[in-house]
């Protein structure tokens, strides 16, 4: 079992992929904090970026995975949380290098944007990536 608890939250467009993005992290051992949405039926966005922002600065999680039709909107509302670093990305390699050097700890994804796939794969990237630190620390202190 991971000793990272990874918290997932989702619009009624990103409700699906969020749901197999938990089932597949599930499966491989990880603790989830599903925040919602639970279900199809038209929510804002907004009100799942701000759970995100809670979790993440109440260290209910230690990373977040958010989800809306493009991302973006999803995105920019867990990020008027000063604790949250959401990075909204459409490959591995933008997952990885959110980790490594913007010490992201909440990915953004839209289930309208890419396939479930390319979700995975930026799910693994993202978890799997340290952060470099050294002169990357420099640059994210001057954000905090």
């Amino acid at each position: 079992m991971s000793q990272n608890i990874i918290a997932l939250a989702s619009d009624h467009a990103g409700y699906e992929l969020k749901n197999a993005i938990r089932d597949k992290l599930k499966s491989e051992g990880h603790a989830i904090l599903d925040l919602g949405t639970n279900g199809p039926e038209s929510v804002d966005y907004p009100d799942y970026g701000a759970l995100m922002g809670k979790a993440i600065a109440n260290k209910d999680a230690t990373f977040g995975i958010i989800v809306c039709g493009s991302g973006i909107g999803i995105s920019i509302a867990a990020n008027r949380n000063p604790a949250v670093r959401a990075a909204l990305v459409q490959s591995g390699l933008a997952a990885r290098l959110a980790r490594q050097h913007n010490d992201a700890n909440v990915l953004a994804l839209g289930a309208r944007l890419i396939g479930i796939e390319t979700a995975f794969d930026c799910v693994d990237s993202f978890l799997k990536a340290p952060f470099e630190g050294g002169r990357h620390q420099r640059r994210i202190d001057k954000m905090s």
